[in-house]
């Protein structure tokens, strides 16, 4: 079940600092932490990219445990060499140090400009104050530090039960711009109090990032820096829960609804985005060819400018749909915006019904299905307009 956003979960704490490593002087440095190790599961960025924080932390994750993560905003220790990988692994031994724990159990991530070697100073002042400050109901000062161009923080939460057993989830996310599967610009930090056998988290993570933040788009570039991880440290002490049961249907479930309910966030804090819309694909032959074609058309500057235009340029729709490699028949394919239909069997359906359709378009959140009536497969891709500001906050991204 959905609840009213949960503060807290059982066993982890939370800090953040102001350490200076952004020129504004907004929070930057924060700290997530769990009383008792978490059995954790990650998935990290496909950019052949790779910055440091992701490097080290992608083996630590692969081992299936994790006690705690440090993020920083402002600097994505990416592109920074030999020396960016002894800062981020310092980063992990200054925050185990602190907590008392070892340093394989640290997680590190980074968010921010690209090409800078991290003040490490300001870590050595700071991470100290992060471990003595830990609070458990600070998860909302971890949200807002961990941001860059966001225009609003980014939180999610859901209640479950195992039998009598009551356990929670609660997401933590950043992202605004570099959106864009394999996931984007973004970091997210799943908990949940609940026991886990470790294979279902790997494989539940891995089904709820593909429908959340694989299937969102802002503007076709993806990242360096991408992270999401899952830790669950069992404090809820619920009967383990494991795949194939109605005890794991419901924990997908729930977090599914957590990643989706940020990856919609993020898309619709898209930097400059005034809409949030939803490209369903249905009647394909296959998910694959769903995704294919939703994808195209969801990253298709053309058609998202028509969107900010509140312009239902339909051409542009199926023109995306064309090339995007999935199979289809143009003779057959249905465009409708909500419920009004502009393209029956491929051909137009007239003037007064693309006016009626362009009324949906002046709403903040709205869905386009493209119904290609090959299959019985559909997928979903969440997308932003493209505006003016989009141009103008990335032009002065480093200033």
């Amino acid at each position: 079940m959905k609840d009213d956003m949960i503060k807290g979960v059982k066993g982890f704490k939370f800090s953040a600092r102001s350490a200076g490593i952004k020129k504004s002087g907004k929070p930057d440095l924060a700290l997530i932490y769990s009383e008792v190790p978490a059995r954790c599961a990650g998935v990290f960025t496909t950019n052949k990219v790779v910055a440091a924080p992701v490097l080290v932390t992608a083996p630590r994750v692969e081992t299936g445990s994790c006690q705690a993560v440090l993020v920083n905003s402002g600097n994505a220790n990416a592109c920074t060499g030999e020396q960016g990988m002894r800062d981020a692994l310092q980063c992990g031994a200054l925050a185990a140090r602190a907590l008392g724990i070892s340093e394989e159990m640290l997680a590190v991530s980074s968010t921010g400009v690209i090409g800078h070697l991290l003040p490490m100073e300001k870590f050595e002042r700071h991470v100290p104050h992060l471990a003595a400050d830990l609070v458990a109901d600070g998860a909302e000062s971890v949200a807002r530090a961990i941001m860059t161009t966001d225009a609003f923080s980014k939180m999610a939460s859901a209640r479950e039960h195992v039998e009598e057993t009551e356990y929670t989830l609660l997401g933590i996310a950043k992202g605004a711009g570099m959106i864009h599967p394999n996931m984007a610009t973004m970091l997210a930090f799943v908990l949940t109090d609940a026991v886990v056998e470790p294979q279902f988290l790997r494989e539940a993570l891995r089904r709820a990032t593909d429908v959340s933040f694989n299937s969102i788009t802002v503007d076709g570039d993806t990242s360096t820096n991408d992270m999401v991880l899952l830790m669950a440290n069992g404090v809820a002490q619920n009967a383990e829960i494991r795949g194939g049961t109605p005890a794991g249907e419901a924990f997908c479930a729930a977090l599914n609804r957590v990643m989706l309910d940020l990856a919609k966030m993020i898309v619709r804090d898209g930097e400059g985005a005034t809409k949030l819309v939803e490209i369903r694909v249905r009647g394909a032959v296959d998910e694959a060819d769903a995704r294919r074609a939703a994808c195209a058309i969801s990253t298709s500057s053309l058609v998202k400018t028509a969107f900010f235009g509140e312009d239902a340029n339909w051409g542009r729709i199926i023109a995306a749909a064309g090339y995007s490699g999935a199979a289809l028949d143009p003779e057959r394919i249905d465009i409708l915006f909500e419920d009004i239909p502009v393209v029956r069997n491929g051909i137009g359906t007239g003037k007064d019904l693309e006016e009626k359709a362009s009324e949906i378009l002046k709403r903040n959140e709205f869905t386009v299905i493209v119904d290609l009536h090959l299959g019985p497969a559909e997928a979903s891709y969440y997308t932003s307009d493209l505006t003016y500001d989009y141009v103008k906050i990335n032009a002065a991204y480093r200033t």
